[in-house]
């Protein structure tokens, strides 16, 4: 049975083609637009997750609010000691600390002057943030405990200052906390990114970056206002940093709520939830094209129904009951609908292949988005085809034989 209404149902469309592209065209518009923006929204979800993958989901910055408290005093600063209480007290559970340190100003060499931001690390930076080293070496254990006035500099960074990728050797000059200091070159590095990730910082910065280490840059008596830790990645981070803010605050004689702890687990949880509740918002909006395409399928229903009162009368004559007549029109609503969703999704996925591919990102299309997608367009059209299989299976068959 359900393969004779189906090959009606074909027939049918196949009888009135141009009316069927038609009607099937708001269902196409409406599944291509829903598949194209959740496709969208899924595939800049996973691109802002694979950013804060890069840059180290378990670390969080540390300090305590001056903003907020009246009675701010020196001691609510952090010194290196402390820092090292921070490691023996925690162990293990944290993977990386330094004192966040960092300057900006012009780096000099000869008669070439450009910005560079000059980023305090410690030396095992690297088994949290790894590089590929090009020429020369990364900052070692020695460096930092002696406080050496050597740099590692970022590939396209050298190119801008010296000319040359290579510059593994060569002294700059800059200012640091009002006193000039040359520093010396002992590595250049590359530091793979996405795509996106380029899109996202441009192409016209022409400021340049290095690390240095961070014992150079705490300022008078050894001081500094924040930590910056990564967690291992072992942890439970919600109660690890809860834990460890809660040490921070009885360290410094301050309650929890002044203690600034900032993770970038929680800043990338609040993006993607907003570019999920996003995605959602936007998707709904164009799933309302659905309903006019539903609409236009019911419209042509009721008219395929007033066309075929004779064969309706017909089929009713020869025995088909009412159950039969009304299967028989919802089953080409429905194919109608369906059709229209396989083209839409098809549209939908095949445009959002083609974005991605020209700016070179991979594209996120979920099947259940797809299934979800064919599934409710033959929904709308059962729903919409409804009323015009009730009105044609309710037709009496001595009127509609009558009828011309």
């Amino acid at each position: 049975m359900l393969i004779e209404n189906m090959a009606m149902a074909f027939s049918a469309i196949r009888a009135n083609k141009m009316r069927s592209i038609l009607t099937m065209l708001g269902i196409v518009i409406g599944i291509g637009s829903v598949i194209s923006i959740v496709s969208i929204g899924d595939t800049m979800r996973r691109m802002f997750s694979d950013i804060y993958k890069d840059i180290g989901v378990t670390q969080a910055f540390c300090q305590v609010k001056s903003w907020m408290v009246d009675d701010w005093r020196q001691s609510d600063m952090f010194t290196l000691d402390e820092m090292e209480q921070v490691k023996e007290v925690f162990g293990d559970e944290i993977a990386y600390i330094d004192s966040n340190a960092g300057v900006s100003g012009e780096a000099v060499y000869g008669r070439n002057k450009v910005k560079f931001t000059l980023s305090g690390i410690d030396y095992n930076f690297r088994e949290v943030q790894p590089v590929t080293m090009l020429y020369g070496r990364y900052l070692n254990e020695g460096d930092i405990l002696d406080g050496r006035m050597n740099a590692v500099m970022e590939a396209e960074s050298a190119e801008r200052l010296f000319g040359t990728e290579n510059a593994v050797g060569k002294t700059f000059r800059t200012t640091v906390y009002g006193n000039v200091e040359d520093f010396h070159v002992v590595g250049v590095y590359k530091k793979e990114v996405s795509p996106f990730q380029a899109l996202m910082m441009g192409s016209g910065d022409d400021s340049g970056t290095a690390l240095i280490p961070y014992t150079i840059l705490t300022f008078p008596n050894d001081y500094f206002d924040s930590l910056h830790v990564y967690a291992s990645e072992e942890v439970d981070l919600v109660e690890f940093y809860s834990r460890f803010t809660r040490y921070i605050a009885k360290k410094k004689g301050r309650s929890v709520d002044q203690i600034y702890t900032y993770t970038a687990a929680e800043e990338m949880g609040s993006i993607d939830q907003m570019m999920g509740g996003l995605s959602v918002a936007v998707g709904g909006i164009a799933a309302i094209s659905l309903v006019v395409g539903g609409i236009g399928i019911m419209n042509i229903m009721l008219v395929s129904v007033t066309e075929r009162t004779r064969e309706i009368g017909i089929r009713k004559a020869l025995g088909a009951k009412t159950r039969d007549v009304m299967i028989q029109f919802l089953t080409e609503s429905a194919t109608l609908s369906a059709m229209g969703g396989i083209i839409g999704i098809l549209i939908g996925t095949g445009l959002v292949s083609l974005g991605g591919m020209a700016l070179g990102v991979p594209v996120v299309v979920k099947p259940g988005v797809v299934i979800l997608a064919v599934g409710f367009s033959a929904v709308v059209g059962i729903f919409f085809g409804l009323y015009p299989a009730s009105k044609a299976a309710k037709a009496d068959p001595i009127e509609a034989l009558r009828y011309e």
